[in-house]
């Protein structure tokens, strides 16, 4: 499995994307992506409709084309203090995965959010971490949670020391799209220049693919697990 045919950040018409659920789902399809997460924008207002309206395309998608749909949100711009408690909420409404919309410095993010974050053991995914701090990264790669490398304008000013703070602490890395129109689906080769331009070497940027492996095979595992328990 190519890092580059899987996504784990993904916003359809459901938050400020342009298609719904499944046709974002087709155009990863057809581009050949083999995993593709829709995480709308959601909050303690919207998750429960945003949930159970993308698992009713993932699941669509999944009976007649060749692709693993996951459901997911990201958590954006919420308080610091309830990131923990939505996240739980989040997992018992059926998110298969929990991203959380990070302190992007193009963003008026509120502080703390990063280390919330990192400090919930449900939580997979810090999106576009901006200027993470040492200890934060250390938190994420003690609890499992993956940090982004991101395509997305803006959010990618702070790649490199994303990188480079993951690299010392020892936090896991996942490079995402955060696509919300067709064309900011990632493509091979501008995958590999955005790993280049955060400053990853070569040995780094295959890490990502076994990275992409492990993210998936956790929620494949769990829905295993959920089919053998009903």
């Amino acid at each position: 499995m190519d890092f580059t045919l899987c996504d784990f950040h993904t916003h359809s018409f459901l938050s400020d994307g342009v298609l719904s659920p499944v046709e974002l789902i087709r155009f990863a399809a057809v581009a050949g992506y083999q995993v593709l997460a829709v995480t709308d924008h959601a909050s303690a207002s919207n998750m429960e409709r945003v949930i159970r309206e993308v698992k009713a395309d993932t699941l669509l998608a999944e009976k007649y084309w060749d692709i693993t749909a996951i459901v997911g949100v990201e958590l954006t711009n919420i308080p610091a203090g309830a990131v923990d408690r939505l996240a739980r909420r989040a997992r018992e409404l059926g998110a298969e995965l929990v991203v959380v919309h990070g302190e992007t410095i193009v963003e008026p993010v509120e502080p703390g959010t990063n280390r919330a974050a990192v400090s919930c053991p449900v939580v997979d995914i810090l999106a576009h971490p901006g200027l993470i701090t040492m200890e934060e990264a250390r938190l994420a790669e003690e609890n499992g949670v993956f940090l982004e490398i991101s395509s997305r304008r803006g959010h990618s000013l702070t790649n490199g020391h994303v990188v480079n703070t993951a690299r010392i602490s020892g936090a896991k890395l996942l490079l995402n799209s955060d696509t919300h129109a067709p064309e900011d689906l990632l493509r091979s080769e501008f995958a590999l220049k955005v790993g280049r331009g955060a400053g990853l070497t070569a040995e780094e940027f295959k890490r990502l693919g076994t990275n992409a492996r492990e993210v998936t095979g956790r929620i494949l595992a769990k829905r295993k697990q959920r089919r053998i328990n009903v």
